[in-house]
């Protein structure tokens, strides 16, 4: 039972101190500790201090977004692939808002950087695996992963902090993945099959 406990608050101070680093509000210790229902000692015998759980805040989102795109399995349509690993993305993103706001903040070390490059990876691959079936041209596939990853990161920030509606990720997220792919060489009509089909396996 302690260690359920111990769980528990590991991860209500978590999402507290996400939830407050994303409102903009000011981060204290014993503000943190009261609205996670905690006391102050907790934050040390978590994380060994505020430094400690800011680390751990980033590295618990992108853990959570790498758990989830690994649930994406690849099939027989690269482009396809590349739309459904999108929408794992957006979906979560979605799940856990103030923790995916949290977690690119570079100014906090992550305990273990290579969980961040395995969150690309699977889309650095599925360009990759694009271009050998000849759907994209020469591009670097790191470059094209890049290009769906920043304007899908792009789109998600503006829905999270409510520039736009949360309608605006399944009705523009799709658009971008075909915009970059057709724009390194895909044929736009298989594209917008592909695409689309990918998505909808997620979302």
């Amino acid at each position: 039972m302690p260690k359920r406990a111990d769980v528990a608050v590991r991860a209500a101070l978590i999402d507290e101190a996400a939830g407050m680093l994303a409102r903009r509000e000011p981060v204290t210790l014993r503000a943190l500790a009261t609205r996670a229902g905690t006391s102050t000692m907790a934050v040390y015998t978590h994380f060994g201090g505020m430094p400690g759980l800011w680390s751990a805040v980033r590295q618990e989102g992108f853990v959570h977004l790498a758990e989830r795109l690994a649930g994406v399995g690849p099939t027989d349509d690269p482009v396809h692939d590349l739309a459904a690993l999108g929408g794992a993305y957006a979906d979560s993103a979605l799940a856990r808002p103030m923790l995916y706001r949290a977690m690119f903040d570079a100014a906090a070390d992550l305990s273990d950087p290579e969980v961040a490059d395995g969150s690309f990876t699977p889309l650095v691959e599925a360009v990759a695996r694009a271009r050998e079936a000849g759907r994209v041209g020469a591009d670097d596939p790191v470059e094209v992963a890049t290009r769906i990853w920043v304007a899908g990161h792009g789109l998600l920030l503006l829905v999270l902090s409510g520039v736009l509606p949360e309608e605006a990720v399944d009705r523009q997220g799709p658009a971008l993945v075909e915009a970059v792919c057709v724009g390194a060489g895909d044929d736009r009509p298989r594209c917008a099959a592909s695409v689309r089909a990918g998505w909808a396996s997620q979302r």
